[in-house]
């Protein structure tokens, strides 16, 4: 054998005692998710509201969209035929308006929903009405009106695509969209 065929043939060795143990190395199984609870059904007397978590610290980079969504909430409900902001919503636009003061480069759009009741033209008008609710909530707040923007859906954008009074409470609502600024 010729010193170029001995080193071709030591790669080759080298290769394949590589590939080998590239192949028996063991991989951890991957644990199962704990599913997460549904919220219980909302009732005509009992708005639906979303669960309740306690913020997150770890792991959310601070005045990133995350942090706004999982620390903040980005999104409040609105009772039938109603846009005035409900008292259970309040806490959660004041803490927006106050992380929205906090990261005075951030812009958002406020983006208002409708149950599948109604029109179209009746819901793109109520969603437009909730998003402006907001929008004056926030504002009062301090927040500038320079950086907010307001768009309505209607009820083109459902979350719940469901035909129960539990599915319309959860589309009959607001969403504080990040849409620059943010880390």
């Amino acid at each position: 054998m010729s010193f170029d065929t001995k080193r071709a043939f030591r790669l080759a060795l080298v290769g394949v005692a590589a590939a080998s143990l590239a192949a028996c190395a063991s991989r951890p199984k991957p644990q199962p998710v704990a599913p997460t609870p549904e919220p219980p059904p909302a009732t005509p007397s009992q708005p639906y509201t979303p669960p309740t978590q306690p913020p997150v610290s770890s792991g959310v980079l601070p005045g990133s969209v995350q942090d706004f969504v999982v620390n903040v909430g980005d999104r409040v409900y609105f009772d039938t035929d109603e846009y005035s902001v409900r008292a259970d919503a309040q806490p959660v636009l004041a803490g927006q308006a106050q992380w929205l003061n906090r990261y005075p480069a951030v812009r958002v759009r406020i983006e208002g929903n409708a149950d599948e009741r109604g029109t179209r033209e009746y819901n793109l008008a109520l969603g437009a009405r909730r998003a402006n609710a907001i929008r004056d909530f926030l504002i009062a707040q301090g927040v500038s009106a320079a950086r907010i923007e307001t768009i309505s859906f209607g009820k083109e954008r459902p979350i719940d695509a469901g035909t129960s009074e539990e599915a319309w409470a959860k589309n009959r609502n607001g969403r504080t969209a990040i849409t620059d600024g943010a880390r």
